[in-house]
């Protein structure tokens, strides 16, 4: 276990991201000192707050300080070019996602371009840091939930409420594990404690696996209606989607992301467990943020 904790002087970026809201808590609770950068201006109290554009902004670290990544992976690598090589940061912790491995062979270009991006900025990432005697440790989340204002747990849910009903591509029959956004955020505080976690890559899933079919029906249950789950088939569900995409709430939907209903997308995360006691809850029973 590391017991030097770079004198428990954190940065946040991407702090209002769904799991910096539950970050950032933790990370007081733990007596570190914080700064959290994002594009909205805060004011929570005992956290120092900086509205920047992490896209032309050279991170504030005077001091030795732990780094949080939560923002998008593709900005970190020129965030760190920036850096001063004296800069005293001493430990990145870092998010992608288990994307970089289920949209590199999609049938949707816009799919495997975000597939793509996530690999090269986790190379740049790992290159980057190994350069500058900095220790990483990158995360691979499944589907986040907990906050209300992800695109699949609380997009189901979103769509339950507006039509009553939901559709599924056939029997809904592909494994997943959604993964709560605070499970995430202890994770962080977990990994940065222990030695093992330096210069590693963890996929990080939660603690169930259920079929697409289950899970929406879980959702019903929370927002305590009935399930009413129709089966339809692909050339019918290709014309809703074509029919509701015009609708902001639905813009991102695609005949890739209706197909993967019926594939497994499931990741262990026993490396996570073993290295600094990853424990993730189970979804059927947890609050679901919306």
């Amino acid at each position: 276990m590391l017991t030097d904790l770079s004198q428990h002087r954190a940065l946040v970026t991407g702090a209002t991201s769904q799991i910096g809201r539950f970050l950032l808590p933790r990370l007081q609770a733990a007596d570190f000192t914080v700064t959290a950068l994002s594009r909205q201006q805060n004011s929570a109290t005992g956290i120092v707050w900086q509205q920047a554009d992490l896209r032309t902004l050279s991170l504030p670290i005077s001091q030795p300080s732990l780094l949080f990544h939560i923002a998008p992976l593709p900005l970190l690598p020129p965030l760190l070019t920036r850096l001063p090589l004296d800069a005293p940061l001493r430990r990145v912790i870092a998010f992608s996602s288990t994307s970089r491995f289920t949209k590199a062979t999609s049938s949707h270009f816009k799919e495997r371009a975000i597939a793509t991006q996530l690999i090269e900025a986790e190379t740049q990432f790992m290159t980057e840091c190994q350069a500058r005697g900095i220790a990483w440790t990158l995360f691979r989340p499944t589907l986040i939930y907990g906050c209300g204002i992800d695109k699949n747990v609380s997009f189901i849910a979103r769509f339950i409420h507006r039509f009553g009903f939901f559709p599924l591509l056939g029997q809904g029959t592909g494994l997943r594990q959604p993964v709560y956004a605070d499970d995430l955020a202890a994770a962080c505080v977990q990994a940065c404690q222990f030695s093992a976690t330096v210069n590693k890559a963890y996929n990080l899933s939660g603690g169930q696996m259920l079929s697409y079919r289950d899970m929406v029906e879980a959702i019903f249950h929370h927002l305590g209606k009935k399930p009413r789950i129709m089966s339809i088939p692909l050339p019918i569900f290709k014309l809703m989607t074509r029919c509701i995409s015009w609708l902001p709430a639905f813009a991102h939907l695609s005949t890739a992301m209706i197909t993967r209903m019926n594939q497994d997308l499931c990741f262990e995360h026993t490396a996570a467990y073993h290295d600094f006691g990853y424990s993730p809850r189970t979804f059927s029973n947890n609050e679901m943020g919306f």
